[in-house]
């Protein structure tokens, strides 16, 4: 089995920026194992590995539960964010500076983490999230402080029809003066879900503009539905 990095240097990536520039997400099929998932889905049962766990319901997000990991992460997620990291922050300089945002974010993950540490920001924000029959969430954005990068993944874990039905992954573009657009995905276990944060540009008439966007998940059916989420800055709290 090739190492993540291997996996990671073989992508496409002039046809994923292609995607991001086009959309605001792109996935990559089956990047990550079926073992791998099976280990990663099996964290969720030791609380050693969590700092926190955030019921969804108590806060009015939805329906589920989701745990964050405490450093060190688990050595895969590691791998992930650090090797794909790169590729992002390319892409993510050249959407500010179509907005003429300021914003440089530096081409090594470390960098990002230190600069998110001088600004208090010391908390790992990767978070396992599990979904039951009836569970959802709602629209969102994970930003977690002054200090934030605009891409995130998403890794599934679980497989649509056989671990689980319904749930499927919703994403909004809300472009200044019109109706907000709907896209939903259903990426299979092992594809890793790559998607702003927070906006991305759209080229108009009168140069780049900026569209927000936001992400959710519908109702599962049945089943449990279990994803990876990884966030490249860390937090406050």
């Amino acid at each position: 089995m090739k190492a993540i990095a291997d996996r990671i240097k073989e992508i496409n990536w002039d046809n994923f920026t292609e995607q991001m520039h086009a959309n605001g997400y792109a996935v990559l099929p089956k990047l990550i194992t079926p073992t791998e998932c099976e280990v990663l889905k099996e964290t969720y049962a030791d609380p050693n590995n969590f700092r926190k766990t955030v019921v969804m319901e108590r806060y009015r997000f939805g329906l589920g539960a989701y745990k964050y990991f405490r450093y060190p992460l688990p050595q895969i997620i590691q791998d992930l964010r650090k090797e794909i990291y790169p590729a992002l922050a390319g892409i993510a300089n050249e959407w500010f500076q179509q907005l003429g945002l300021k914003t440089v974010f530096p081409s090594a993950h470390e960098e990002l983490l230190a600069q998110c540490h001088q600004a208090g920001q010391e908390q790992a924000t990767v978070l396992i999230l599990r979904y039951g029959k009836g569970g959802f969430n709602t629209l969102h954005q994970d930003l977690y402080g002054e200090i934030f990068f605009p891409m995130q993944l998403v890794v599934m874990l679980s497989e649509l029809e056989e671990d689980y039905s319904g749930g499927e992954f919703v994403l909004t573009q809300q472009v200044p003066r019109a109706q907000s657009k709907a896209i939903v995905l259903q990426p299979s276990k092992g594809d890793v879900l790559v998607f702003t944060t927070n906006f991305k540009p759209q080229k108009g008439a009168r140069g780049f503009y900026r569209v927000n966007m936001k992400h959710g998940v519908s109702e599962v059916h049945s089943g449990e539905r279990y994803t990876l989420g990884v966030i490249f800055h860390d937090a406050i709290s």
